[in-house]
């Protein structure tokens, strides 16, 4: 029965260590992205739920702002800004892969902003 009731001990001061560390590495970023249109929203968020360590993306675009989850522990901001550029859309200061912006549609391009819809 000792060892029963020590086990449990155990498990719950195991149970919390584990949740205190995550919550200590848990963190969030806004990146200021070239985003346009519900089809960048989605190529972003797509890019951005590959990358390791990231557990949530939100783009909102109306204000081209995308906001992040991420564990800190295994990824960091210029991990997350790199991860966008590669998509073809700027990152705060980080500019677009031009390779990766030569692909994205027409309408996801900063010269036709405005233009289509």
């Amino acid at each position: 029965m000792k060892k029963i009731a020590l086990s449990s001990i155990v498990a719950i001061i195991v149970f919390f260590s584990v949740t205190t560390v995550k919550a200590q590495t848990a963190s969030e970023i806004k990146i200021t992205t070239s985003s346009i249109c519900k089809s960048c929203k989605k190529t972003i968020e797509k890019a951005l739920s590959t990358e390791k360590g990231v557990t949530k993306s939100s783009l909102d675009v109306a204000t081209k702002v995308v906001t992040v989850n991420y564990d800190a522990a295994v990824t960091n901001p210029d991990k997350i800004r790199l991860a966008i550029s590669n998509a073809g859309y700027d990152a705060d200061a980080v500019k677009a892969n031009p390779k990766a912006y030569k692909k994205l549609d027409d309408c996801c391009k900063k010269e036709n902003a405005g233009k289509m819809e």
